[in-house]
């Protein structure tokens, strides 16, 4: 009999590869941080002793999920300026009270207050895109989870960075520093067309060929950013990208809203990700990702929620159901983007789009045990006839028990194990006491 590290004995594991299975009374083992097997819970207890068994009766288990587009740290700016169109909320309102109140201790506290949240939903990894880059990869080493950490890229001066240059040497030794961290790693986050010119795009693409990273960035979020485009370089951003050598596997483009057919066959053949935000866009009324089209082209797309500023939450489950809804409403299609399809948005296209396929996303031997367990017992989710469609389609984050990252349980019967949630949320009152001060005091905009 192996002796290993734990035994999760589960109701139901769905290990989404391969795609919509369901696995009645399974057991995961994990040792040393890793799957070592998913079996039968009898073949479980007859092959292993584990140092730590926990039974799940009422639950399904799920690869953590992959949250692919935050802004972690401007949960402390949830709910400041609702109800308003992209570049108004931008321009009038998010930049301003950026300008006024972000440095490191406002990322640490944001960053802390959105780890905790995204725990309590289920999700174990962010690919992430704020200043300080280097506080929300320590707070997130800290906390056990894991990040994509986003080399921030701007045109113009930030309390983070004065230009250019500063950018690309505060990144290059964010990157230096976390390179070989077991949970953290980096990636080039340029912000988006209109916000970063040719010359830091094509020195962001040479890099990231040469240190082989993934390459994150706002992409065809509104009809408007096209337009604007097509009167400053004569193209639309996409295309722009395209000559500029940025379309590839590497490329995260977040959004993509406005997308044609020849785009959509574009970023194909490309191998570029395109990550679908469906609250965030659906509150600025940004439009509509067209992902039933977007995966029978067969483009990986992956789901973010974007930040807490425009959501407002970080709710990977609820963006799941409303990618589903959204989806078939879209498409004028019942069948588009089915349950077991919407999962694996969350979950494994997430991982492989941030170069992590082979390690996280899916429930299989020698991958990282990145686990949660939602209890699917409650009132809200019986009686169940199929646990992907409850999952999407009926499931909240409260339902969420217990999450493990590498074999490490971070929420155990929905406490946090890792961070002080009393202090994280006094931090996050006196943040709210002084910006709505500020902002009384400044009056409307």
């Amino acid at each position: 009999m192996r002796q290993v590290d734990t035994l999760l004995h589960a109701r139901w594991v769905i290990p989404v590869e391969p795609r919509g299975a369901v696995l009645d009374h399974h057991s995961l083992a994990i040792d040393e941080g890793r799957i070592v097997a998913l079996i039968a819970r009898a073949e479980a207890r007859r092959s292993f002793q584990a140092r730590n068994e926990v039974a799940l009766e009422r639950h399904a288990l799920i690869p953590g999920l992959v949250n692919a587009h935050t802004h972690a740290a401007m949960n402390l700016l949830r709910g400041i300026a609702d109800d308003l169109p992209l570049m108004e909320w931008l321009q009038g309102h998010i930049w301003p009270a950026e300008r006024q109140w972000v440095g490191e201790q406002f990322v640490h506290d944001g960053t802390q207050l959105a780890i905790a949240e995204m725990l309590r939903g289920g999700t174990t990894c962010f690919n992430d895109m704020y200043f300080f880059p280097e506080v929300s990869a320590r707070v997130a080493a800290g906390a056990g989870v894991r990040l994509c950490a986003g080399m921030i890229l701007i045109d113009f001066p930030t309390a983070y960075a004065g230009g250019a240059d500063e950018y690309f040497e505060k990144g290059l030794a964010l990157h230096d520093e976390y390179k070989h961290h077991p949970l953290v790693r980096c990636c080039f986050a340029p912000h988006a067309p209109y916000t970063v010119s040719d010359e830091p795009l094509r020195r962001v693409q040479v890099l990231a060929d040469e240190l082989d990273l993934p390459l994150h960035m706002h992409v065809h979020e509104t009809g408007g950013e096209i337009n604007d485009s097509i009167q400053s370089f004569g193209k639309r951003p996409l295309q722009r990208l395209h000559e500029l050598g940025l379309l590839s596997p590497s490329l995260l483009a977040v959004h993509m809203t406005h997308v044609d057919d020849n785009e959509r066959r574009l970023v194909a053949d490309s191998g570029t990700t395109i990550v679908h935000c469906p609250e965030s866009n659906l509150k600025l009324a940004s439009g509509f990702c067209q992902v039933q089209k977007c995966l029978d082209a067969g483009i990986n797309v992956a789901l973010g929620t974007d930040g807490a500023a425009s959501n407002n939450d970080l709710d990977m489950l609820g963006e799941m159901r409303t990618a589903a809804l959204l989806a078939k409403a879209v498409h004028g299609d019942a069948s588009a983007l089915p349950a077991c399809d919407v999962l694996a948005m969350a979950t494994l296209n997430g991982a492989r789009a941030l170069g992590l396929g082979d390690a996280i996303g899916s429930l299989r031997p020698c991958k990282w045990a990145d686990v949660t367990a939602l209890d699917l017992g409650a009132l809200e989710t019986r009686p169940l006839y199929d646990p992907i469609s409850q999952l999407v389609y009926a499931a909240g984050r409260e339902q969420v028990s217990d999450v493990w990252v590498a074999g490490q349980r971070l929420l155990k019967d929905r406490q946090l194990t890792q961070l002080d949630l009393t202090e994280i949320l006094q931090r996050a009152d006196a943040w709210q006491a002084r910006i709505a001060a500020a902002d009384a005091a400044r009056g409307p905009v």
